[in-house]
């Protein structure tokens, strides 16, 4: 009908104007590092008609998310705006650090005579190193919390959560064997 015609004339956006066409979206798939999706960051990238872009990387970003950048798409038709460029997101694997939402784990490797003594060790955390204290009595397995250290969102980011691995000697150590050998609670206090 005549309301149909109307449609027809008209871009899909509505009152743009007589030949007027959005562009057409384009699609791209990038892989982002551990740390600019746990920290936030900003990335250049290169459009498929060779513009570069500072692309701004959200904390918290996670694989399969999608960003929009408006604009960035296919040019529109008669004066129509342009379309956007659609990125997916892969955030890549880390080393040493594994997402769980926005809590962080890691592993951290001590010594026997930090375990039982206690100490400050540092941790690299993926915002950067912290001084962080061992208190005495430690087990392998022991979980130690760094509050806002995990994913940065905001208004609450995640926390790192360090579990500690206790690592003996590499070479043999007679002056620890004699005292394991002598030591009178070597078999007590051991939950199996």
């Amino acid at each position: 009908g005549f309301e149909d015609l109307f449609d027809g004339l008209f871009s899909r956006g509505g009152t743009r104007g007589f030949g007027q066409r959005r562009g057409e979206d384009v699609r791209y798939r990038m892989e982002v590092d551990f740390l600019d999706a746990v920290n936030g960051g900003r990335r250049r990238v290169t459009m498929s008609d060779g513009r570069s872009l500072d692309l701004a990387i959200p904390a918290g970003l996670n694989s399969g998310q999608t960003l929009r950048l408006k604009g960035q798409g296919l040019p529109g038709v008669g004066g129509g705006v342009a379309g956007d460029a659609l990125v997916e997101i892969t955030v890549g694997e880390h080393p040493v650090f594994k997402r769980e939402r926005d809590d962080v784990r890691m592993e951290l490797r001590i010594s026997l005579a930090e375990a039982v003594e206690g100490g400050m060790v540092q941790v690299t955390t993926p915002s950067g190193p912290v001084d962080v204290t061992i208190r005495p009595g430690r087990s392998s397995g022991d979980l130690l919390r760094l509050r806002g250290k995990g994913v940065q969102t905001q208004p609450n980011p995640g926390d790192l959560l360090v579990r500690l691995l206790i690592v003996l000697p590499k070479k043999d150590d007679p002056e620890l064997e004699a005292f394991i050998k002598t030591w009178s609670g070597r078999k007590s206090d051991v939950q199996r």
